[in-house]
């Protein structure tokens, strides 16, 4: 049985993609690494799209996730931005199918509940509690890295459980269990 594991968390967004990894070695978390993908300059947004996936293909590429943790897109007022949202999220999850890298979603309460054991809390909160519990010599000025680092933090504490929200191990999985959505 392999008792250590790599584990990428992804916050899906178009103006900031944030990220995070941890190494999960005999039921222990240790930090690796958490940053961002800043996607503010650029208008176009296919051309972010096409950069979230590059950048999510080179994550894979060079760190080896054995599992991938994505925040799914919470449900706003605002169609256009949950559109955007949406496939951010979409193009991230596809880089990691292409990869074969089995993907789970949690929403942002999930993640927060996780965290702190407080689905409304801030993402100030959440970083802070990631300090402390990874031991983070300081945080980054922007919390969506954080909240890509939580998204794995969450996975790790729901490994095991069944209800961690929709997970696909590859194209043929995604597809059989979203047959709705197929025409």
């Amino acid at each position: 049985m392999n008792t250590e594991k790599i584990i990428l968390g992804i916050d899906p967004g178009t103006t900031i993609m944030g990220f995070g990894l941890i190494k999960v070695v005999k039921k222990e978390m240790q930090f690796m690494q958490l940053n961002e993908l800043i996607l503010k300059k650029y208008d176009d947004h296919y051309v972010k799209l096409k950069l979230i996936f590059e950048r999510t293909v080179e994550l894979i590429d060079t760190y080896h996730p054995d599992e991938i943790a994505i925040e799914a897109p919470f449900f706003g007022k605002n169609v256009q931005s949950m559109l955007k949202l949406g496939r951010a999220q979409g193009v991230a999850m596809a880089a990691g199918l292409s990869r074969e890298v089995p993907i789970t979603e949690y929403s942002p309460k999930k993640i927060k509940m996780a965290i702190t054991g407080n689905g409304n809390a801030s993402k100030e909160q959440v970083a802070k509690m990631l300090q402390n519990t990874l031991g983070l010599k300081e945080l980054p000025k922007n919390l969506d890295s954080t909240d890509g680092l939580a998204a794995a933090v969450c996975h790790f504490y729901n490994a095991g459980k069944v209800d961690t929200g929709k997970s696909y191990s590859g194209w043929g999985a995604f597809v059989k269990q979203n047959q709705d959505k197929i025409r």
